[in-house]
C-alpha cells in the first residue's frame, strides 16, 4: 500500500500546482522587454516566488494560527500576481491566450490554498 502521508511541504498538492504557477510566470516574463527588468519583472518574480514560499514556511510552522497567517500571505502574493498578469496583458506584454492559461493556474492555487486554511481551522476544532 502506498504512504500518502504528507512529510514535506512538496508533497502538498498546493505547492506543486503553486511550483507550477512559479514555473509558467517565469516563462512568460521572459518574453517582457528589458525595460521592465526593475519594474513588472521584477515585482511579479518576487510575488509569485513568494507564493510558494509562504507556503513551504506555513508547512513548517507548529501552530495552526501561525499556518493560516502564512497561508493568508500566500492568497496575497498570489492575487498580487493575478493583478500584475492583467495589467501584463492590458499593456500586450501577453496575449489573451497566455492570460487565460496562467490565469486559470493562478485560480486553481487559490482553491488550494483555501483548502489548506479551512484544514487548518478544522484542525484547530479538532484539537
Amino acid at each position: 500500500m502506498k504512504d500518502n502521508k504528507i512529510k514535506s511541504f512538496t508533497d502538498l498538492v498546493a505547492w506543486q500546482e503553486g511550483h507550477k504557477l512559479v514555473l509558467m510566470v517565469y516563462e512568460i516574463i521572459k518574453q517582457f522587454p528589458t525595460k521592465e527588468k526593475f519594474g513588472l519583472i521584477s515585482q511579479i518574480s518576487r510575488a509569485v516566488v513568494s507564493i510558494t514560499s509562504n507556503i513551504a514556511e506555513g508547512f513548517s510552522r507548529r501552530s495552526n494560527k501561525e499556518k493560516i497567517q502564512f497561508y493568508h500571505n500566500t492568497l496575497g502574493s498570489l492575487t498580487e500576481v493575478q493583478n500584475q498578469l492583467l495589467i501584463a496583458k492590458d499593456i500586450k506584454y501577453i496575449n489573451k491566450d497566455q492570460f487565460q492559461n496562467i490565469a486559470n493556474q493562478s485560480v486553481k492555487v487559490h482553491k488550494l490554498v483555501n483548502g489548506l486554511i479551512k484544514s487548518c481551522k478544522l484542525n484547530k476544532l479538532n484539537t
